[in-house]
C-alpha cells in the first residue's frame, strides 16, 4: 500500500464530495438560501422544499455522481483508493468544511458510492428503498433500511473490505437521520406526498 496515492484519494474524494450542489443550484436559480429553509441541509430533499422539482432532481443526480466519480478516480490511484475516496466523498457531503461542517444527510452520495464500488449493490439499494417506500411511504425509513442492507449484501457477495467501509458510511448516515428516527418512533415523521 502506498501512502501518497491513498492520501491523494482521500483528499480528492473529500473535495469532490464537499461540493454543495444543492446550495449552488438554488443560489444560481435565485431561490431562498437553502440553509434558511426546512432542515437547513444542502441535500435534494431540502431543495425540494423550495418548490423547484427540477433543481431537486439535478441535486440528487449530481450528489450521487460525485460519489461514483470519487470511487472511480480513487480506483485508478491505488488498490484501496476506491474505498478511501468513496468514504471521503461521503464525509465531504455530510460535513463540508466550507459550510461549517453542515451538509446533507448523505443518501444520494451513499448510493453513488455503491454504484461506483459494485453497481448491482446500488441497484439492490434502489429496489429496497422503493419497496419500503411503497409500503410505508416514509422516505427516511426507506433510506435507513436500504443503507443498513447494503453492507450485508456486500458481505454476502464476498466483498468484506467494501462491506466494512459501507457499514461505517451507513452508521454515519443513521446518525445524520437521528431526528428522523425520533419522529418515526413518535409517529410524527412526514410521509411521501404528505402536505406540510
Amino acid at each position: 500500500m502506498s501512502f501518497l496515492p491513498d492520501a491523494l484519494a482521500l483528499i480528492l474524494g473529500y473535495l469532490l464530495g464537499s461540493i454543495p450542489f444543492g446550495l449552488l443550484l438554488t443560489r444560481g436559480a435565485g431561490t431562498s438560501d437553502l440553509r434558511s429553509i426546512g432542515s437547513g441541509n444542502i441535500g435534494a430533499t431540502n431543495v425540494l422544499r423550495t418548490g423547484r422539482k427540477d433543481l431537486a432532481a439535478a441535486t440528487l443526480l449530481l450528489d450521487a455522481l460525485k460519489g461514483t466519480i470519487a470511487v472511480l478516480v480513487g480506483a485508478r490511484l491505488s488498490p484501496e483508493g476506491a474505498m478511501i475516496a468513496g468514504f471521503a466523498a461521503f464525509v465531504g457531503h455530510i460535513a463540508p468544511a466550507w459550510l461549517k461542517f453542515k451538509g446533507g444527510k448523505g443518501v444520494a452520495t451513499f448510493l453513488g458510492c455503491l454504484f461506483g464500488l459494485h453497481w448491482p449493490v446500488g441497484l439492490a439499494f434502489c429496489g429496497i428503498w422503493l419497496g419500503v417506500a411503497a409500503v410505508t411511504r416514509y422516505s427516511s425509513l426507506s433510506a435507513l433500511v436500504a443503507s443498513a442492507a447494503a453492507p450485508l449484501i456486500l458481505l454476502a457477495l464476498g466483498h468484506a473490505g467494501e462491506a466494512f467501509v459501507v457499514g461505517a458510511m451507513a452508521a454515519l448516515l443513521w446518525r445524520k437521520h437521528a431526528e428522523n428516527i425520533a419522529r418515526l418512533r413518535a409517529g410524527t415523521e412526514s410521509r411521501i406526498g404528505q402536505k406540510a
